[in-house]
């Protein structure tokens, strides 16, 4: 390289941020070095109707990234270049989309003078003014002109990435990347014990502290996670529902234990009122069950969630959860990104997708997702957009996609807690059931090595830059 680059990389959503940004600037500091003279990573958020807010601050806590700008800001950047914090730029640099719209790369492209380099799942656009595409299969190629396709590059799937992390890989740091991913996750642990320390002092009404350290139970036969969401559009159903489906699983089977893992994204308090009767109207109107939020005085000690019935579901804080998701026997999940990790982790799942607030769901993408957002019309707009993606059902759930049919089941409708009870009790009555879907995920999640890959292509494009 012969002299200082930048690059831009261009996101938007929790997910995106989760499944593709981090293990692409993990595998570009392996690629192209950690002297920040010579190589800069920036991380450009542009809006997204699943954001929650927290973007900036997750992309900061990944030691690789030196600068972020929020969401807020993109515009007047996409228009006249200008960041909110005014930024200098490096004379050569590469743009790299990890999501959004495709256009902007374009725009920005051109307005820096940089490279520009595109991962694309399912669509690849603007051949003509891109210069690289990095995408996740060759099908994508058979929709691209003959004249462009000389800058495609098959590199697999992304999302496939969380299939790196098995139980326990998390803590053994042995190359300087992990070293630094395990250094930032005890920076975050830190966060968390405060954040419990500091809500311990509010006397909050959200949760009962408790007077002293509590004795963790003995390891369980099973380990089942719920996953609801991080958006109010899902945890205002998806909580209630899984604190349900708990307790009528753990009446059955008083072994079983039960994780939330917690979206970096998602404060415990915000997630109690989730939880609390008196501010989720939609657990007294169904008969769900509802939670109060501990936090014990032991900072060692993990904050959960307490159902009327006394069921304990424990909240795990660190991010990324791949080391207690591998540890979990099924999970109970909306769709979403979460889908795919757990199909590349090979965790059995229940994609559950309950309707009963069908007009509530204003989670989609694109102009569908700003429609669904408008006053008045946005109910109407959010049930259409809801109903005709359940054309799908069955491949909704990413490995349900991967496979091209229906491998872990998605369940849609007005859900109620005992039917997905009788589900997992069959489940853990009958693991070899769980061994089949297991095996099926392995089968069809993707090939570990698209970040690298990408990083590859990334550093030839910066090779040659100039």
């Amino acid at each position: 390289m012969r002299q200082a680059v930048d690059i831009v990389i261009l996101s938007n959503g929790p997910g995106e941020l989760a499944t593709w940004v981090k293990p692409v600037v993990q595998a570009l500091r392996q690629q192209c070095g950690n002297d920040r003279t010579q190589v800069r990573i920036s991380v450009v958020l542009s809006p997204c109707v699943n954001a929650s807010g927290q973007e900036a601050a997750i992309a900061h806590r990944y030691p690789e990234v030196d600068r972020v700008q929020s969401a807020e800001h993109f515009f007047p950047f996409l228009l006249w270049g200008q960041t909110a914090d005014k930024w200098d730029w490096r004379s050569q640099g590469v743009v790299l989309f990890l999501g959004g719209d495709q256009f902007f790369p374009v725009v920005i492209g051109k307005r820096l003078g940089y490279r520009t380099v595109i991962y694309a799942e399912w669509e690849a656009r603007w051949h003509r003014w891109i210069d690289r595409f990095g995408v996740m299969s060759d099908s994508i190629l058979t929709r691209v002109p003959p004249k462009y396709r000389h800058k495609f590059t098959v590199v697999g799937d992304l999302m496939a990435e969380a299939g790196r992390w098995k139980a326990g890989e998390a803590g053994k740091a042995e190359t300087q990347g992990e070293a630094e991913e395990a250094g930032e996750r005890e920076k975050l642990d830190s966060t968390v014990e405060t954040q419990h320390s500091t809500l311990n002092t509010q006397h909050s009404t959200l949760y009962t502290p408790l007077p002293t350290p509590y004795s963790p139970r003995p390891t369980p036969h099973h380990l089942i996670g719920l996953l609801p969401g991080s958006k109010p559009t899902k945890l205002s159903l998806g909580v209630p529902l899984c604190l349900a489906i708990a307790e009528q699983v753990y009446a059955a089977n008083p072994s079983t234990r039960f994780v939330i893992p917690v979206a970096p994204s998602l404060e415990l308090a915000t997630l109690a009122t989730f939880a609390d009767s008196t501010q989720n109207p939609a657990i007294e109107q169904l008969g769900w069950s509802g939670a109060t939020l501990a936090v014990p005085d032991a900072p060692n000690e993990r904050p959960f969630l307490k159902t009327r019935s006394g069921l304990q579901v424990e909240l795990w804080t660190a991010f990324p959860a791949y080391e207690i998701l591998t540890q979990c026997s099924l999970c109970l999940t909306t769709v979403g990104a979460n889908t795919a990790e757990l199909g590349a982790l090979a965790v059995p799942m229940l994609v559950l997708i309950p309707l009963q607030q069908i007009d509530q769901i204003r989670t989609w993408d694109g102009i569908p997702g700003l429609l669904a957002n408008l006053p008045l019309v946005g109910g109407r707009v959010a049930t259409l957009m809801t109903r005709l993606a359940l054309k799908r059902l069955g491949q909704l759930a990413w490995p349900n996609m991967w496979a091209k049919k229906e491998i872990v089941p998605e369940l849609a409708g007005n859900l109620q807690p005992e039917d997905i009870t009788a589900i997992v009790l069959d489940w853990l009555n009958h693991p070899e059931k769980l061994n089949q879907i297991q095996t099926q995920l392995r089968q069809v999640r993707g090939q570990a090595g698209a970040a690298t890959k990408l990083a590859q292509l990334m550093n030839e494009v910066l090779q040659n830059t100039g």
